[in-house]
């Protein structure tokens, strides 16, 4: 499994978020010009997270971005589905997917449960703990 661009840039735009604009507003050319990804690309991270609620855009002359609610409060989980939706390693665990082995698959009953263990292990990582500088590898 791996993600795609948009969700691995939504995880380094909030880290740099939670260091930057935890409590003051922040531009989203700023989160641009620090992370270094393209501006186009922050712009559609910022209205994706913040419609997720986890980012809080005002504009206007004193606007900009800020976290939504403390970075130890949003965890992994919450970006990558703000980019991606809800987390399901097989299109078959979303629902109908036209698979052609479908009505016989004896994986399919055991998918939900994989799907759950994942989310879970996402849902350990928080924001402050993707914000910290000095991480053991």
């Amino acid at each position: 499994m791996r993600l795609s661009n948009l969700a691995d840039y939504a995880v380094v735009a909030m880290r740099a978020a939670a260091g930057h604009c935890g409590s003051q507003m922040w531009s989203a050319a700023q989160l641009a010009d620090q992370t270094g990804l393209p501006a186009p690309t922050v712009q559609k991270l910022v209205s994706r997270l913040s419609a997720a609620g986890l980012l809080r855009s005002t504009r206007g002359a004193n606007g900009g971005i800020r976290l939504a609610r403390p970075a130890a409060a949003i965890n992994l989980a919450d970006i990558i589905e703000a980019v991606e939706g809800p987390i399901a390693m097989t299109q078959c665990s979303d629902g109908p997917s036209g698979c052609t082995i479908e009505h016989s698959c004896g994986a399919r009953p055991h998918w939900p449960q994989v799907n759950r263990a994942i989310r879970g292990a996402l849902e350990n990582i928080t924001l402050a703990d993707l914000a910290k500088e000095d991480v053991a590898a």
